[in-house]
Order: C-alpha cells, then structure tokens, then sequence
C-alpha cells in the first residue's frame, strides 16, 4: 500500500508530500492544477520512460519517492515491513533509481514498483490488459480449480526433460549408436593394443627398405676381396714375389696375415648377403599399417595410447547406452501416463472455464451500467490453441458494435470504467467485498469518470468505494459525487509566484479534513465554494456515501 509520496521539481511541484491511507483516497482540484502529474510521478516510479522536460525551470533534477507497506503488512498506523522508492530524473544524462536508498537498475525498480501499484487510466499502463492477468483473475473470479493442471504440466515438462537427457529422441539414440559402434569395430579391427607399435614399425620399414642396397653393397665387398683380381688374389701375387728372401720375410709375414683378414672378411659378406634378403611385400604390409595407425590417430587422437583409451570410453558409452533402454522405457510409460491424465485435465478445466464464461461475463455487464456504461457488452471468449488455454475479454461500448478484445479498446476513459467494472464483479463473484484479490494491492484510477454524471457519476463513486474495501484505491475525479465515498480527500491547487526570472507557477497537494471537504465538494458542484446552498448538497452527498449508497 503506497503511504507516503514525496515530489520535488517535477513540473509545477516544487516539493510536496502526500500521505495516503487505506481504503479510497480522492485526489481533486482545478482543471490544471496538477492532479494527474501525481499519478505520472507514480508511474515514473513504476517504470515509465523519462523526458528531462518534467523537471522544473531552474531545477537540475527532479525527484519521485514512495514508501509503501509490503502486502501482508499491519498497515500505516502500525509497525509494518516497508519499502522506499525513489527515482531521479536529471535535465541531462540517465535517470537514476534507487530501492531502501540502494542504487538499483531502472528495470528492477520497475518491478519492485508494478508489483504493488496497478494504474489505470488514458494514458497509463493497464495492469488488467495482460492475457495472463485476465485469464488468472477469470478463474479466481469463477473458481476453476487449475492446481492439478499446473502440477501436471510440471511433471509433463519434468519427464519430457529427463528423457531427452537420457537420450530418449529414438532417431538421436539410433545414430548414436551407430557411429559409436561403427568407431568401437573400426579401433576393434585395428588391433591396435601397444601404444609403442608406431615406434617399432618405423625402425622396421627403415631396416626393410634398406636391405636390397646392402646385399648388393656385400656381394661387391666380397668379389673385390677374393673375386678375379681381387685384393686376396693381389696379395697372393705379392708373396710370391717375396719368395723365400730373408730380407723381405717380415713383410711376407705381415701380408700372409692380411690376406687371411681379407679371406674372412669376404667370408662375413657373403654369408650377410645371402641372409638378409630383400622383402618387398613386408615391407609394404608394414607402410600400409603404418597408414592405418595415423589414420585412427587423426580420428581418435594424437597418440595411439589415447586411441586405445577412447576405445574403452565407447565401451563404456555403448553400455550405458543399452542399460538405459530400461530407464527410457519406465519414463516414456510415466510421461504416458502423465500426458492423458493432463489431457483429461485441460479438457475439465476447458469445460469449466467456457461453463463460467456467460455468468462471469453477465456479472461485469451488470458493473458496466453501474460505472455509466448502460449499453456496453462484455463478453469472454475462451480457446484452446495446440494445447494453450486463452482467455480473452471481450468488449462494445455501443449496440452494434463487434465486440473485440478488450487490448484493443481506444478510449481510455472507456477503458478505465470497464477495468473498474470487472474489478468490482471480481470481487463480488469471488465472495464479496473485503476478499482477497491478486495483484497489486494499491489501485489508481486516472479519469475513470470522464463523460459521467448524475446518478451514474454516484454509481461510479460507490464502485470505487466497494472496491477500496479490499484494496487501496487512488482516483482522480473531477466530480464531487465520486470525491463524496472516499475515506480520504487531497486538494491540489496551484499558485502563480513571482521570482527572479519573473512568474512562476507552484502546486501543492493538502489533505482535507471534514470541513475543507465540505468546501472543496461545494467548488466541484457549482464553482462557487462559498455558496450556502452548495455547501449544503455537499453534506448531503458526504452524507449518503457515509450512509452507504446502494449500487
């Protein structure tokens, strides 16, 4: 509930505060005077776009505070958990916000704000516009019972959730499981078992390919050694020149030792050629596992020890894939279960709300002819759209006329009867006055009465202060015989002063007490405050509405 509100340089106010109580606060004055900027500086605080241009002349800054008790509280006049909003707005630069005098985001403020205070007039935020809103306040209003639908909905999207997460889509499983088990056969066939293998094959093929230049290399060594005109044979020759001189035996000594190396040397070549053959098809069956090997590390990893570790995760994959075949199936079951029982259940709630649509909608018509609006239709269309629920209300002004969504009402001073209207048969088909109602529990009505009068213009103002019985209610009124009900009544007025600059204009907001508003409903009657006989109808209207003006 909004208690207090504070304005500094926001238009014509230089700094005022207002207090505000339960029940219905009347917000009266002059064409002018400045009544509606107090709603704007509520909706400043609820999150309306800011233009520099509110601020007053030769002001730097304007400054919006509202202390509310939080719903649930004890109220004004006792102790009660508070909250205190404030949002500034610079003639240069961004607005700043704050909630309990801690700097806070414009967005958060907005919905700090919207949460206790629902405006509604021409040019205002309607709180009651929402698709969502209307739906809610129809069931509470016809008692559809929709707690087993919003539990079923839970565990529907609960059990749909967690058979994705197990992999329940069949298509995705199924290509899981073939590229899993086409990549396990592929590493499978492999054979790939030491992580060492590339290693060994590597010094192998440099071995293979190497052999046929060696054996040759060897048959050579070995003919130059001992073949026809060989070193063994030349040698030989040598020692026979020799003969038996004593003076060479030495040498013939030294070259018959060489000749016997030569000859085993020659020897070790042969038997090296004739043992290492060459071995082309080895050689090739090695390069192409050599090719296997890289293409399996390109694919599963740079090392073949991490192709072999990924190997026992598609094991371990593919086996928690078919151990969950029995948990997919338990859970399609319940999701099974849960969707034809939540069918069922949409389809009774679809039932009950149609069944209530024609009641309920008789009942706002009967409030329309209270709130002036006698010929106007109201109507509630409800649907069902691939399993959604909407919940439309409807509304023509005039016979005749289609009745369209009531999102799509132009007149604003339309709008606000008929939201007071539904308003007040919410609360009626709900158990009455002084029932709880959701949403905010602070109701501003900008206008409401605008092209009222009469007998209708006290229907209006015993609306109003039906509806105060569960809810504070604000309303700007120009009409004495709505300002009549309220339990509280604010007269702003405005002054012209002079300054340094030359005339300027400032408002302020006072609270009435019995007498002043004996004044001030004698103005709004006839323009003259001071007449006796005003003065007088005054009275008898403060009279009827304390009296309790049936409506």
């Amino acid at each position: 509930m909004l208690v207090e509100l504070r304005v500094c340089n926001l238009g014509v106010f230089e700094d005022a505060s207002i207090t505000f109580a339960a029940g219905m606060n009347a917000l009266t004055g002059e064409t002018g005077a400045g009544k509606t900027l107090i709603v704007d500086a509520i909706a400043l605080l609820a999150g309306r776009s800011t233009d520099p241009l509110v601020v007053r002349p030769g002001a730097s800054e304007a400054l919006v505070e509202g202390r509310f008790t939080l719903p649930g509280s004890p109220g004004a006049d006792a102790e009660a958990a508070e909250v205190v909003v404030s949002r500034v707005v610079p003639t240069t630069g961004r607005s700043r916000s704050y909630v309990d005098g801690r700097m806070v985001s414009a967005s958060t403020l907005s919905e700090v704000v919207r949460n206790l205070v629902e405006i509604n007039g021409q040019h205002a935020f309607a709180y009651l516009l929402s698709a969502q809103v209307q739906r809610d306040l129809f069931d509470q209003a016809c008692a559809v019972d929709t707690g087993r639908q919003r539990e079923l909905r839970r565990e529907v999207a609960k059990l749909r959730s967690a058979l994705e997460g197990l992999g329940a889509d069949p298509v995705a499983r199924e290509r899981e499981l073939d590229l899993l088990s086409y990549q396990l056969l592929e590493i499978d066939s492999a054979c790939v078992d030491d992580p060492d293998e590339e290693a060994t094959l590597r010094a192998e093929q440099e071995s293979l390919a190497d052999a046929a230049g060696t054996v040759d290399a060897a048959r050579a060594l070995r003919e130059a050694l001992v073949g026809d005109r060989g070193s063994a044979e030349r040698i030989g020759d040598a020692i026979a020149l020799a003969g038996s001189r004593p003076a060479l035996s030495s040498i013939v000594a030294r070259l018959s030792a060489v000749s016997e190396e030569i000859v085993d040397c020659a020897g070790e070549a042969r038997l090296l050629a004739e043992d290492l053959e060459a071995n082309p098809e080895r050689l090739d069956a090695v390069g192409e596992r050599l090719g296997l090997l890289a293409t399996l590390r390109r694919k599963y990893g740079p090392t073949l020890a991490e192709v072999v570790a990924y190997r026992e995760r598609i094991r371990s994959q593919l086996h928690e894939l078919h151990a969950r075949d029995g948990l997919i199936s338990a859970h399609r079951e319940r999701l099974e279960v849960a969707e034809r029982d939540m069918r069922a259940e949409d389809r009774r709630v679809l039932e009950a709300r149609r069944g209530a649509a024609p009641g309920f909608a008789a009942l706002v018509e009967d409030h329309l002819a209270v709130v002036g609006l006698q010929r106007a239709r109201f109507g509630v269309e409800v649907v069902s759209d691939a399993g959604r629920q909407v919940v439309t209300w409807l509304f023509a002004a005039n016979p005749g006329q289609a009745m369209l969504p009531l999102s799509k009402v132009a007149s604003g001073g339309e709008l606000s009867r008929v939201l007071l209207a539904t308003r007040l048969a919410i609360a009626r088909a709900s158990g009455g006055s002084g029932v709880e109602m959701s949403g905010p529990e602070t109701l501003i009505f900008d206008e409401v009465d605008a092209g009222v009068g009469g007998k209708a213009a006290a229907s209006v103002g015993g609306a109003l202060a039906e509806l105060a019985s569960s809810r504070q209610v604000l309303v700007v009124t120009h009409l004495a015989q709505v300002a009549a009900f309220a339990d509280r009544q604010v007269v702003v007025t405005k002054e012209i002063g002079a300054d340094g600059d030359g005339d300027l204009t400032k408002a302020s907001a006072s609270l009435l007490d019995d007498e002043s508003r004996v004044v001030e409903l004698a103005r709004m009657l006839s323009g003259q405050p001071d007449s006796a006989t005003a003065r007088t109808h005054a009275r008898e209207l403060l009279d009827a509405s304390r009296g309790g003006l049936t409506t």
